[in-house]
Order: structure tokens, then C-alpha cells, then sequence
């Protein structure tokens, strides 16, 4: 969607026109990570709010076990700064009142619930099963196509996408294009070098309540019929939709097609 840019580029140039042009670029992406090498979270991520480096921004998030640190730095910087959440229907209730209880804890001003479109629901997924059959397609109606309709009025997202999670995501950097968005929508990752041991110190320094399902064994919480328990030893995300052939929901997809990152990028690891 072309409109009016406000933002300054990575590369220092104001846009005052209409840009008809992408957002950003892969250069853009591979300059806003040597401009952060080295700096802390904190670091970048009150730079990226406060001088708008990357645009209008929002964060994604899922209300899921980590999701408290990611939703904290954001708020302590600019509490104003639209949260989204995928109102999916098949969500735990611990989950929903987790969503509540956090966004009052920390003062979040901006949260969107984002919901499937209900004539798409009723004509694909009218007994609400399709997940038992078809997973990938029922992600793709409740998850995939409203976030990517609420996503074309920001030209960046926040992930709390972490390295260690699993290995689909053991390479990613802080900074890189979506490749969803023909226009050149930065995806950013600020969590993407902490590791649990860290994530578990933030929880305690700043008091942090953990979701609820944490303690039951739900190390990676999503949908309620395709996410469980993780047993000792397997990586955060084997519990999602475990006996399928696939490891994301499709609202984050690999940088090329073997996973592997485009030239210009580097591990931020």
C-alpha cells in the first residue's frame, strides 16, 4: 500500500513524496544490522521506537509463554505501540486471560485483537476441524490472512522470535525483510540472541507473571488442539503441532527457501 512516507531510512534519507517504491529494501535490512551490531536490546529497540528508524511499527504477539519480556521492553520505551494479537477462536482460555491480565500489568495501551473473517470460517472450516486434517490451511484462515491485512498499515513488526527455539530459526538476524510483503515490510527481531536462561532472569528481575500453562509443561503456546506438553530434552517448539511435517504457522517463513539467510545478511549469533 503506497502512501505518504514519514520515516527516515536506514541510510539516512528522509522521504517527503509519495514512495511508490518497497518500504525497505534488503539493504536497508543488512545496514539496520551492522548499525546495531553490538548494541544491547534496550539499545536498539528504544532507538528503533523513539527516532523511528523502521516507520510505524507494531508487535506481534502471541501471549504465549515468552511473550511477557518482549511486550515489557516495548512498553517500558512507548506503551502506545500497537500490540497485535490473532484472536484465532481455538486459543486456550489460560491464554485469553493471560492476554488481559498482562496487557493491564504493563500498561499496554494499543492492543488490536485481530479475528478471521467469518464468511471465509463458515465456507472452509464450518465444524472448526480443519486443524485435525489440514493445519496448515486452518493457520492460513485464522492466522495468516488477517495478520497480513493488519500488517499492510505498518511498515515494520516486532517477533519474539528466539535462536534457540528450534533450528528453523537458529540463523535469523534482528533485522530482515518480510517476505510475505511484496512492499518491503521490515521484520524485526529483538530476542533473537537470548537464550532461556535469560529470558527466565528478565521474568525475574522485572516480576513478571509467567502464562499459566508454563508450569503444566507448555514450553510454546498456540492454538489449544495443536499445541502440547514438551517432554525433557526437546527444543521449546516440539510441541507444536506434533505428528505434523511442520514447524511454523506460516506467519513467519524462512528467508529463502532453504531457510538459509540471502547474501549481505549475517547471524546476528
Amino acid at each position: 500500500m503506497n502512501k505518504p512516507a514519514q520515516n527516515i531510512r536506514a541510510d539516512g534519507r528522509q522521504i517527503d513524496r509519495i514512495d511508490t517504491g518497497p518500504r525497505f529494501t534488503e539493504h536497508d535490512a543488512v545496514r539496520l544490522n551492522r548499525m546495531f551490531r553490538g548494541s544491547s536490546t534496550e539499545e536498539m529497540l528504544e532507538a528503533v521506537i523513539k527516532d523511528r528508524l523502521a516507520g510505524d511499527k507494531a508487535a506481534v504477539s502471541s501471549f504465549g509463554a515468552e511473550s511477557a519480556v518482549l511486550l515489557h521492553l516495548i512498553g517500558s520505551i512507548d506503551p502506545s505501540v500497537p500490540v497485535l494479537f490473532l484472536e484465532t477462536g481455538k486459543h486456550f482460555p489460560e491464554t485469553l486471560a493471560y492476554r488481559d491480565d498482562l496487557t493491564e500489568r504493563l500498561g499496554l495501551t494499543n492492543l488490536i485483537n485481530l479475528y478471521p473473517d467469518v464468511e471465509e470460517l463458515q465456507a472452509k472450516d464450518e465444524t472448526g476441524l480443519r486443524w485435525s486434517y489440514d493445519p496448515d490451511g486452518c493457520c492460513e484462515i485464522r492466522k495468516v490472512k488477517s495478520l497480513a491485512k493488519a500488517l499492510a498499515n505498518y511498515d515494520a513488526s516486532f517477533t519474539g522470535r528466539k535462536a534457540f527455539q528450534s533450528s528453523t530459526r537458529a540463523n535469523l538476524p534482528r533485522f530482515e525483510i518480510d517476505t510475505s510483503d511484496a512492499q518491503g515490510r521490515l521484520k524485526i527481531n529483538p530476542l533473537i540472541d537470548w537464550d532461556a536462561s535469560k529470558i527466565a532472569a528478565y521474568f525475574v528481575m522485572h516480576d513478571l507473571p509467567q502464562h499459566p500453562l508454563v508450569s503444566k509443561g507448555f514450553l510454546s503456546i498456540g492454538c489449544s488442539p495443536c499445541t502440547h506438553k514438551v517432554a525433557p530434552g526437546e527444543d521449546p517448539r516440539s510441541g507444536r503441532w506434533k505428528g505434523w511435517d511442520k514447524t511454523e504457522c506460516g506467519i513467519h517463513t524462512p528467508l529463502t527457501e532453504d531457510g538459509e539467510l540471502p547474501p549481505g545478511y549475517e547471524p546476528f549469533l
